[in-house]
C-alpha cells in the first residue's frame, strides 16, 4: 500500500545507515585503497601498481592455491560427513537433543581455544593422533612443523569445525520433512537407501544449498584457525599461508594497506564468481 511506504521506509532507515556504514562503505573504501599507497593516514594514488605487485607475488599465489585447495577438499568432505552424521542420529539414535548439543557445541567454543588444544593434538612427538597412529603401526608425520604437512593440518581441523554447524542445521531440516513421505515409501517396500537418496536428499537440497554457500565464502576466509594452529604464524616457511592471512601480513605487520586491499578486492571477486557458479549449479540440482 502506498500511504505505508513512508513508515516503511521509516523503520528500515536505521538497518540501511547500519549496513551502508559496516558493510557497503567499507567494500567501497577497500576498492579505493587497491588504488593508493602509503600510510593509511598519509595514502596517495599509484594506479595499478598494487595489483601488478600482487599478481607477481609468488606469496600471494601460494595464499591463493592453498585457499582454493583448502575450499575444493574441506567444504564437500565436511559437508558429506555432517549429511551422513545427522541421517544417522535423526534414523537411528532416540535421544537426538543431548546429540545435537554434543556437537554444536564446538561452534559456540572460541577457534583459538580449539586451535590450542588441537595444536597439542597435532604435536609430532606427543600428540594424540600420534600416538594412536603408532597404536596401529601407521605413519605419524610431523603434523606442525613439517611445511609439507601444514595444509594437510589445516584442512583436518576445518573439517571437524564446521561440522558443527552444518549437523544442527541439517537436524532442522530432517524434521521438517513430511514424514508422510517415508510411510508410503515403506507401504511400497522402499529400502533405506531408496528413502536416503529419493525423499531425504531431494527435500534438503535448498538446505545443502545454504550449506554450501556459507562453507564456501567461510573456507575462503579462513585465517582464524591458522593463527590459532600454527601459533600466530602461517606455519614454516609460510607453507599454511592463506588468502587472508596474506592479506593481514600485508596490512598489520608489512604496512602496505594498499596492497592487502588489492588482495581483499581479489579474494572478493573470487568468492562472489565462486557463489555465483554454485548457486547456478543447486538450482540446477534443484530442478531434477
Amino acid at each position: 500500500m502506498k500511504q505505508n511506504q513512508k513508515k516503511a521506509w521509516l523503520f528500515l532507515a536505521p538497518t540501511i545507515f547500519f549496513v551502508t556504514i559496516f558493510s557497503v562503505w567499507p567494500i567501497l573504501r577497500a576498492f579505493t585503497m587497491s588504488f593508493q599507497k602509503g600510510s593509511l593516514i598519509n595514502l596517495e594514488w599509484t594506479g595499478f601498481d598494487n595489483y601488478q605487485y600482487i599478481f607477481s607475488d609468488p606469496e600471494f599465489w601460494r595464499a591463493i592455491s592453498n585457499t582454493l585447495i583448502y575450499t575444493i577438499i574441506a567444504v564437500p568432505v565436511s559437508l558429506a560427513i555432517s549429511i551422513m552424521l545427522a541421517w544417522f542420529i535423526f534414523s537411528k539414535v532416540k535421544h537426538s537433543s543431548f546429540f545435537e548439543t554434543t556437537f554444536f557445541m564446538p561452534y559456540v567454543t572460541s577457534t583459538i581455544a580449539i586451535g590450542i588444544v588441537f595444536r597439542y593434538i597435532f604435536n609430532g612427538d606427543y600428540g594424540l593422533l600420534n600416538y594412536i597412529l603408532r597404536l596401529f603401526h601407521l605413519p605419524a608425520p610431523n603434523w606442525i612443523d613439517d611445511p609439507s604437512m601444514s595444509l594437510t593440518t589445516i584442512i583436518i581441523f576445518g573439517i571437524w569445525s564446521s561440522l558443527a554447524f552444518d549437523i544442527v542445521i541439517l537436524m532442522g531440516a530432517l524434521r521438517n520433512i513430511d514424514p508422510n513421505y517415508y510411510t508410503l515409501a515403506d507401504m511400497y517396500g522402499a529400502s533405506e537407501k531408496e528413502k536416503f537418496w529419493r525423499i531425504t536428499i531431494p527435500q534438503l537440497v535448498p538446505t545443502l544449498a545454504f550449506l554450501l554457500t556459507m562453507n564456501l565464502i567461510g573456507a575462503f576466509k579462513i585465517y582464524t584457525s591458522v593463527y590459532a594452529l600454527f601459533n600466530g604464524q602461517a606455519g614454516i616457511g609460510n607453507s599454511a599461508t592463506t588468502a587472508v592471512f596474506y592479506i593481514y601480513n600485508k596490512f598489520q605487520m608489512v604496512g602496505t594497506p594498499g596492497v592487502a586491499m588489492a588482495a581483499t578486492v581479489v579474494l572478493f571477486l573470487i568468492i562472489l564468481l565462486a557463489t555465483f557458479l554454485q548457486r547456478k549449479m543447486m538450482k540446477k540440482i534443484g530442478r531434477y
